[in-house]
């Protein structure tokens, strides 16, 4: 018999029970293995796993298992849960620790510590040949409960976190004439990670998140907002291309010219739905000379003056604000409070405030507003934006550090994200709002939904999250992604949420509520409720929405969802890779166990 013959009769042997897997769990009524069913790996099984991937198969287990409340290491964990970098570098938890009445955080029975693809490839070849749910974690961000679940095998990417810049990068396969600036990154670095090499050091921008702590593979594969999205496009549309491990193994080159269906499934069609990602090269920017925030908080005595205050603002935004530059929010808050956290990019500190003195002249001409918070306009070197030295030295106060010992000097959190390390959701709800709101004929509509909505919750409106008022170029590269098309014509993500201190199963302390939770989930459904009244049909965001979200596959996906579903069938006929809510998930059942339809 020929070499090649004898190769050929073993990898079929070794692929065997592997391919007869994938098509019976393609099966309606077949559930995946769970510890002590039959298909269960063996120990010796385990072991291989073990071996084949250098000794980074991990045996998980929560860290609150023997956590005694009058232990002095119990104590140390509760105060380390703190630190959203901590969390991150635990493979047992998740930056939130569950949803009421949806998930908790359970630990994997087992997790592969990959280095490289190589070690995804294994894991994802031994999930499908032992019918093992599968679950992918990065940064752990996803709200909806992605990035866990228990009895599964986990492939944890946290050491894949390489940056490598680019000046001339051409994607494999493309004409050389694409040649562009670019960054490559691991699919464990985050953001912080990413902002440190491309601006701090490199002096150029890749749009990313805004939260430091977010895994950059899954902030890409969502879609991805950060705060300068109205003027760059989405995460997802700077993606040149990804290496990804689909569900038979192999370790693929995803970009425009290779593989191109797959890649676009990639910009936005939802992480852990279509395969590992273990490398992403996106687009790098130049920086404009300025970055900058400005900040304030407003008071209104009565719900008629309040109502003038928030017609005032919208008419400023639609006159003055609804451009490139400005991202970030304002928020509606109980006692009637406009709270202004926004940032803007290429404008000087005198140009920004030219912008914001007519607004704020408003203000202060009438008696019965005062603010509770002065506003503040402040403009910095764009290269120090995420730098957090520069911070420490000129406004400590706007940042946390990673204090552990040994700890990144680059891993700092902006300290109102600090608050969301472990936090339990009660509810969320997101939509978008198209930009025809923002007309003189529809402005009342808008002004009205807004005071009803948040006379039941604090609204919050991300203007960066809709990309309705960026340039054409964004416009036209967030259009070559999988997101809704929605996107394209909203002028603000509304975002209407709460939750609770970190409550991990077995943390002692810890107090879900249950019944007030319930209570304050069902408070933001009403506040939604009311707020969609003025737009009826508006999208969600997939990364940022809520886990019972109704007709999800139109809400995330819209018209796109049709051919993200013919994607999923091609790369993943068996469906190995499962999250709440992704594409291809009405096929099974809630935990992602059991197939219950072809």
């Amino acid at each position: 018999m020929k070499r090649r013959d004898v190769l050929m009769a073993t990898m079929s042997a070794a692929l065997l029970p592997a391919m007869a897997w994938a098509r019976e769990a393609a099966l309606p009524g077949i559930s995946r293995a769970r510890p002590g069913t039959p298909q269960w790996p063996g120990a010796a099984e385990w072991q291989r796993l073990r071996t084949q991937t250098g000794g980074r198969l991990l045996a998980l287990s929560s860290p609150f298992g023997a956590c005694k409340p009058d232990d002095d290491a119990c104590a140390r964990l509760l105060e380390d849960i703190k630190n959203p970098y901590f969390i991150g570098d635990n493979p047992a938890l998740t930056q939130t620790s569950g949803w009421q009445d949806a998930w908790t955080s359970q630990a994997s029975a087992y997790a592969v510590a990959a280095r490289d693809a190589a070690d995804v490839a294994v894991a994802v070849k031994f999930a499908t040949r032992h019918n093992l749910r599968l679950v992918v974690k990065g940064g752990g961000h996803s709200y909806l409960g992605g990035s866990n679940a228990p009895d599964s095998l986990l492939v944890w990417t946290r050491a894949m976190n390489a940056v490598t810049l680019h000046d001339a990068f051409v994607a494999q396969g493309c004409p050389r004439t694409g040649a562009q600036p670019a960054v490559s990154v691991g699919a464990g670095a985050m953001w912080a990670d990413a902002y440190a090499a491309v601006t701090t050091r490199g002096g150029r921008y890749v749009q990313g998140g805004g939260c430091t702590t977010v895994g950059v593979a899954g902030l890409v594969q969502g879609g991805g907002f950060g705060s300068f999205s109205k003027r760059y496009g989405t995460a997802a549309a700077s993606l040149l291309e990804a290496e990804v491990v689909t569900a038979d193994g192999q370790v693929r080159i995803a970009n425009a010219c290779t593989h191109p269906d797959l890649f676009w499934a990639l910009k936005g069609g939802g992480g852990g739905s279509f395969g590992v990602v273990t490398r992403l090269t996106l687009r790098t920017h130049a920086l404009p000379d300025f970055f900058g925030a400005v900040f304030g908080e407003i008071s209104a005595p009565t719900d008629a003056a309040w109502r003038a205050l928030v017609a005032r603002f919208v008419d400023f935004y639609a006159a003055s604000l609804f451009n490139e530059h400005w991202g970030e929010q304002v928020s509606l808050r109980d006692g009637r409070r406009l709270k202004l956290s926004m940032v803007f990019q290429g404008l000087t500190q005198a140009q920004t405030e030219a912008a914001w003195t007519p607004f704020f002249d408003w203000v202060r001409a009438r008696k019965e507003y005062s603010f509770s918070d002065q506003p503040s306009v402040v403009a910095i070197p764009a290269r120090h934006f995420w730098n957090p030295e520069f911070f420490r030295k000129h406004a400590p106060s706007l940042v946390t550090m990673d204090g552990r010992p040994g700890a990144s000097p680059d891993h700092f959190v902006w300290s109102g994200d600090r608050e969301q390390a472990g936090w339990f959701i009660h509810g969320y709800q997101s939509a978008w709002l198209p930009a025809g709101l923002l007309g003189q004929d529809r402005q009342a509509a808008l002004v009205d939904a807004l005071c009803a909505a948040s006379s039941r919750w604090w609204v919050e409106l991300h203007f960066n999250k809709g990309i309705a008022g960026a340039p054409q170029a964004a416009l036209d590269a967030t259009r070559d992604t999988a997101m809704n098309p929605a996107v394209l014509d909203a002028f603000a993500l509304a975002i209407i949420a709460g939750g609770g201190a970190a409550a991990y199963p077995g943390m002692p302390g810890a107090r879900s509520e249950p019944a007030r939770a319930r209570e304050r989930a069902a408070g933001i459904r009403g506040a939604m409720d009311a707020l969609l009244r003025a737009a009826p049909d508006a999208g969600a965001y997939v990364s940022e929405s809520d886990y019972f979200q109704r007709n999800w596959q139109d809400a995330y996906w819209g018209r796109n969802y049709a051919r993200l579903a013919r994607v999923k069938r091609e790369m993943d006929p068996g469906g190995l890779f499962f999250v709440h809510h992704g594409v291809g998930s009405e096929g099974w059942s809630r935990d992602g166990f059991t197939r219950l339809q072809r």
